[in-house]
């Protein structure tokens, strides 16, 4: 299987039980070995009390597109840290797209950057996660 193919299965693996994800309306708009880019539209039940976005779903979104960017080599891995950067709020109405690129692979340890960004291409938020490979396999 290609590189590309295992991303994609491993991709569609995890999708077909990520509630929490599809629950939010996020949507998998591309999937690569270590990268990915998940979009979500912000609605009027994701703002706070400033009638902007809540911090924390911008997390989930990118938490979720480090999710699928650390998944695709057929290993189940997990967050082991991650820490976020709010630069501009969400707006309601808006989607949010988060880019997920592999910074760092070594071993079962690897390191990504996450940029989430508005419709006009603005950046909202800077997310960088740390992963920690497990010994279990997503495809079976």
């Amino acid at each position: 299987m290609s590189p590309e193919n295992l991303a994609r299965a491993c991709a569609d693996a995890m999708w077909e039980s990520d509630r929490a994800s599809r629950a939010l309306g996020m949507k998998i708009e591309s999937v690569g070995p270590g990268a990915a880019k998940l979009t979500m539209t912000v609605t009027p039940e994701m703002a706070n009390g400033h009638g902007i976005c809540h911090g924390g779903y911008i997390f989930t979104l990118a938490d979720s597109a480090f999710a699928f960017a650390c998944n695709t080599y057929g290993k189940v891995t997990v967050a082991q840290s991650n820490a976020i950067t709010y630069l501009r709020p969400g707006e309601v109405g808006e989607t949010l797209s988060a880019e997920a690129r592999e910074v760092a692979l070594s071993g079962r340890s690897g390191l990504y950057d996450v940029r989430v960004t508005g419709e006009d291409g603005t950046v909202v938020a800077e997310f960088r996660g740390q992963s920690r490979a497990t010994g279990r396999d997503i495809l079976g």
